[in-house]
């Protein structure tokens, strides 16, 4: 394997192996998975980050023919709690010993014969374990929402189960726009699936689009030229301005603070332009491409773009003077949606819903992607874990992204963008993009089969692993608070369904 040590053992080692290996020094959970050999046969794979040598290892383990159950994992390893319900709903195996385990994809909608990776081979039948946690007692009801809301957002489907006011307990389904991006990108030729990758998530076109570039470059150890290094750093970090602005702007309109929410809206417009000014395109698609970038960007656009950043900088700091120093704000968004530090480090929450709780880790400071991480960020966490702390981050990841684009504009070098790749991919390869989109830590898991074609493509979006943690943040909170807990965490729906 390329890049990626890999340890292949039986599936009475998997639990003791990971659980020695995810305790070493500098480790963290990646992501958990199960893909298919050259032979046919399921095997699930799971990929461990090592912080301090910026490197990762991935554990594999055959899964016998007519076996239906996997032994959990996580017990031992909490974060892999929503990866395997996930394993469970599209390869339809049952993990043994999970403390939750139900289906966070398939619902009453899918049709009862499609699963999407199982197959009659495996001579077990296809599950779907639809049942939600419910509690019985007096004063006790729930409240079903979507999946149709009543604003135009993506469908989920939300079940609080409340006492009074008072969430005791919120489960969460997704699978109401399953797209199997992630199996139409192992199937289309290699050289197009950047267009598909930038679609998982579309508010995280650059990110995707980065993360895809950085696994492929990877498996054929490419090495970018200096200028797509910098004009790549340059556009994920205005993706990051825009979104967070937005959403800024959303937690304005949801507590009724209507100056706030038209200003932060009007400066989303104009982050937004500065994609618009460097690609051509407000969401800058097809900009970044496997090698390098897809076309050069001319001095001119740069010296434009540096030109609207220094107002833009302005602006930003008038908006979120007018947002932090408002009573109404603070009063409604502190000591709300808490998150605490212990629960965001089990369960392996990642970006600012995990940097709100004290939560040191940024992949731009341990993954080699864009300029990063040569490149330092100056983002100081927050402790409190608490809405109000969630938007501090995002302020404060604004500020940090608007200095890094004035230093990286200052000396783009003047090199070629682009640096040829081969015709083929390497045989029985490992490529592991890692980016840290505006969201946080974003994983493309690509592995090749033995003729140099992807035999599977993973995408761990950070809106997959942070659910769980709306979930959990939502608990003892009132109803009404909800919809402003949800907004501060800002996910996708769609990341979390491909």
């Amino acid at each position: 394997m390329i890049g990626v040590e890999v340890s292949v053992v039986s599936l009475d080692e998997w639990v003791p192996t990971i659980s020695a290996r995810i305790r070493r020094k500098g480790w963290r959970y990646g992501h958990l998975t199960c893909r298919r050999d050259e032979e046919g046969k399921r095997r699930l794979e799971i990929l461990l980050l090592n912080l301090t040598t910026s490197t990762s290892e991935v554990i594999s383990a055959a899964i016998p023919s007519g076996q239906a159950d996997i032994p959990s994992i996580t017990p031992t390893v909490p974060a892999a709690h929503w990866a395997e319900r996930a394993v469970g709903d599209l390869w339809g195996i049952r993990a043994d010993g999970h403390p939750a385990f139900s289906s966070v994809i398939l619902n009453e909608a899918w049709p009862t014969d499609v699963i999407p990776f199982h197959r009659a081979a495996d001579g077990i039948p296809a599950i779907r374990n639809t049942h939600l946690l419910s509690a019985h007692g007096s004063g006790i009801h729930e409240i079903p929402v979507g999946p149709v809301h009543a604003g135009i957002i993506e469908p989920g489907h939300f079940r609080f189960t409340c006492i009074g006011e008072v969430i005791l307990n919120l489960e969460i389904r997704h699978g109401f726009q399953h797209r199997g991006i992630e199996n139409r990108l192992a199937t289309t030729p290699w050289r197009l699936g950047r267009f598909l990758a930038e679609s998982a998530s579309s508010d995280e076109t650059v990110a995707n689009g980065l993360a895809h570039a950085v696994a492929l470059e990877r498996l054929s150890e490419t090495r970018v030229p200096d200028r797509a290094n910098s004009i790549r750093t340059i556009s994920l970090e205005i993706e990051r301005i825009a979104n967070h602005i937005g959403d800024l702007g959303g937690l304005s309109a949801d507590v009724g603070f209507a100056i706030g929410a038209a200003t932060f809206a009007r400066l989303r417009g104009v982050a937004l332009g500065l994609g618009q000014t460097l690609a051509g395109s407000r969401f800058q698609r097809g900009l970044i491409c496997p090698g390098g970038l897809a076309w050069d960007i001319e001095d001119t656009r740069l010296t434009d773009l540096g030109r609207s950043l220094a107002e833009l900088t302005h602006r930003i700091h008038e908006a979120c003077e007018l947002f932090f120093t408002n009573p109404g704000i603070n009063e409604r968004y502190q000591g709300i949606g808490i998150l605490p530090l212990a629960s965001v480090e089990e369960l392996g929450i990642v970006g600012p819903s995990a940097r709100c709780a004290g939560s040191h880790y940024d992949a731009r400071r341990h993954f080699d992607h864009a300029l990063y991480p040569g490149f330092v960020t100056n983002i100081q966490p927050q402790t409190t874990g608490d809405c109000y702390a969630r938007a501090i981050i995002r302020r404060d990841e604004i500020m940090d992204s608007l200095d890094i684009l004035s230093e990286v504009l200052k000396n783009v070098p003047k090199t070629s963008v682009l640096a040829e790749m081969p015709d083929d991919l390497a045989p029985n390869g490992i490529g592991i993009g890692i980016v840290e989109s505006w969201r946080g830590e974003l994983i493309h898991w690509i592995t090749t089969g033995p003729t140099g074609t992807i035999s599977r493509y993973v995408i761990r979006d950070p809106s997959f692993q942070n659910w769980i943690g709306i979930s959990l943040a939502g608990r003892n909170n009132l109803i009404a608070d909800f919809p402003l807990i949800n907004k501060s965490f800002s996910l996708s729906y769609a990341g979390s369904d491909l």
